[in-house]
């Protein structure tokens, strides 16, 4: 089979879809990768690396999408990339449809499979492909909150630790999934006040169990929301419905419980954001103030780490990468689960049941 590994183009995005040792791994099984020129150069790693596993390095998206059977991204194919995608092609890569009906559409049209990072599935709860990337915007959430706490950022002012005789900062973790316990773990490193929120009991006895002691607990419901609202700095929304919108957690009214200054940084963004008040946003311009509430909902929050991410990504997609290009990707899906579970459209078809509720389109399971 053919791979092709186009450069990503999408904003601030400095990640690949795949590791010089991946380009190696295809071509020990027999297969060709199109690399295009410069694809890794965001993550620290030079054309020549990728030519001495035997890719193949190509000038320009087109002779990628044209000659490719598979093709392995890290973001979404954006506008200028629908028309090169065609029928009978399988895109691998992080689509979050639900938050995008013009992508959904495009794709739909295109007659390619589309095969989902974030919906591949091997558990209840388990999504391997989306995990990294949750490990990375979880801590990178705190990072952030922190930089944007300043003053200078628009910020309240706030040292998330504090000093003797001045208390730190309180933040509030709407989500207790991987971003959220993420998030906590290293604002409670901050030694802020820290607040978990989920609606999962059974989640939060574990988190309890595992978190340090400056990290409370607490069952979500609106009146605990508006609670935590009074009383944080920093909030961080990280709640996630796999293949779904994220759901609306705080709306606009609630801003005005929120102290001047204080800052959200809404991680569910790329499933259309926890927040009313959400808008995406990119590195270069990440935040924008409502009703003196700072937000940041960048949709591609790990893309900054381009290395970090990168290596974790790829440790994770490439098994399932090598067996799409061993089995092709509808015999791929009949002998795995998991591998069906990540194919969100086929053939014109919403193959994914949250997807097709998400736009109130039709829902083909994939034969």
């Amino acid at each position: 089979m053919i791979i092709g590994v186009p450069k990503e183009i999408k904003r601030d995005e400095y990640r690949v879809a795949m590791l010089p040792v991946g380009v190696g791994e295809f071509v020990r099984a027999g297969h060709t990768v199109l690399l295009e020129r410069g694809a890794g150069l965001g993550s620290g790693l030079p054309d020549q690396a990728y030519a001495d596993e035997g890719a193949r390095l190509v000038d320009s998206p087109s002779e990628i999408f044209a000659a490719a059977e598979l093709i392995i991204k890290v973001k979404e194919p954006l506008p200028v990339e629908w028309p090169l995608i065609r029928a009978g092609q399988t895109i691998f890569t992080y689509f979050h449809f639900a938050a995008d009906r013009e992508l959904t559409e495009a794709m739909l049209a295109s007659g390619a499979t589309c095969a989902a990072y974030e919906t591949l599935t091997t558990g209840p709860g388990r999504l391997p492909l989306l995990t990294p990337m949750s490990e990375v915007a979880g801590r990178m959430s705190i990072q952030e909150g922190a930089k944007h706490l300043e003053t200078p950022q628009m910020g309240r002012g706030i040292l998330l630790a504090g000093v003797p005789g001045v208390a730190p900062a309180h933040i509030t973790v709407l989500g207790g999934g991987i971003v959220g316990a993420n998030a906590a773990k290293i604002a409670a490193g901050f030694r802020g006040d820290v607040a978990i929120l989920d609606v999962n009991m059974d989640r939060l006895r574990y988190l309890d169990d595992v978190m340090p002691p400056n990290v409370n607990c607490l069952f979500s419901d609106r009146h605990t929301i508006r609670e935590q609202l009074q009383l944080a700095d920093l909030v961080i929304g990280s709640v996630l419905i796999p293949g779904a919108k994220a759901p609306r957690l705080v709306r606009r009214e609630d801003l005005k419980l929120m102290k001047p200054g204080s800052v959200i940084i809404d991680v569910a963004i790329d499933q259309g954001g926890c927040f009313e008040t959400s808008r995406p946003t990119t590195h270069s311009d990440p935040t924008f103030l409502v009703d003196g509430v700072l937000h940041y909902c960048v949709t591609n929050m790990p893309g900054a780490v381009g290395r970090t991410s990168t290596f974790a990504l790829c440790n994770v997609t490439l098994p399932w990468a090598l067996q799409l290009a061993r089995q092709g990707t509808i015999a791929a899906a009949k002998s795995s689960p998991a591998i069906a579970s990540a194919v969100n459209i086929h053939a014109g078809q919403v193959t994914n049941q949250a997807v097709a509720d998400s736009f109130e389109m039709p829902y083909q399971p994939l034969a």
